[in-house]
């Protein structure tokens, strides 16, 4: 479904070049679940966006469904940190308006939000506004702007960083829920270990310097007890591991 093939990426300021990704290479199966984490300032957040479209990369190719990725495809959806929802519009015109970029007609948009409200449970809060929701609502909100646009691939970056831990273990449990109902392959950025074990069928490192690292594969199926049991408990202290050893030798 994805495949990234010797990606690199600089940032240029006046006139100077700052690499951020080197050479990253990997792929991801079709209805899989990629996690990415690694230290502050690596890249994550930049790779996603460059699989996105969002980014032009300095060197190598992004490919998604057997297309390269030349720019945002319509069958991508992405969900920003801190949600991206509009402060000034309702919960219902959020989820429209990826549908009125693309010109879709008004009743065709009014089908399609008020579906994928019910579908959510999110129907009693189509006329509040952001701030008027909680960190949990804002995060079904996000999800169903980005699946009213009936995508394949769904990239999120960092989107439970503000919340607190119980309300974020019941998201990722709701992604994964969502990840099986609507056939999904998802790429998610992450700075917490734990979350990329229990998220993730796939997971990939980045070093300090930008580089791929490391590449983990996890079970798909997770029953109920999997945040409990050894599996989970021993791919997070090896992960951790690894991580503790990419930030000491890039303190050397």
């Amino acid at each position: 479904m994805v495949r990234v093939e010797r990606l690199s990426f600089s940032y240029v300021v006046r006139g100077r070049r700052f690499p951020i990704l080197k050479d990253i290479d990997f792929h991801l199966e079709k209805n899989g679940i990629l996690c990415i984490i690694g230290p502050s300032g690596c890249g994550k957040t930049t790779l996603l966006f460059t699989i996105a479209g969002l980014r032009v990369p300095d060197g190598g190719s992004v490919w998604v469904d057997g297309v390269e990725v030349k720019a945002p495809r319509k069958k991508t959806a992405v969900i920003f940190q801190h949600f991206g929802l509009l402060p000034w519009e309702n919960v219902y015109e959020n989820i429209a308006l990826g549908l009125k970029i693309r010109g879709v007609p008004r009743r065709e948009i009014m089908r399609g939000v008020e579906s994928t409200m019910e579908h959510f449970g999110i129907t009693k809060l189509a006329r509040k506004y952001p701030r008027h929701l909680s960190g949990g609502e804002k995060q079904r909100v996000a999800i169903a702007r980005a699946l009213v646009l009936k995508p394949d691939l769904l990239l999120l970056d960092e989107p439970f960083s503000a919340i607190d831990a119980l309300t974020r273990e019941a998201l990722q449990e709701f992604v994964l829920r969502v990840w099986k109902e609507w056939s999904l392959t998802i790429i998610h950025v992450t700075h917490d270990i734990e979350e990329a074990v229990f998220l993730g069928t796939e997971i990939i490192v980045l070093g300090k310097d930008g580089r791929y690292d490391h590449h983990y594969t996890l079970p798909r199926e997770k029953g109920e007890d999997f945040r409990d049991g050894p599996v989970f408990h021993d791919a997070t202290v090896t992960m951790r591991d690894r991580m503790r050893r990419i930030v000491n030798e890039s303190s050397l």
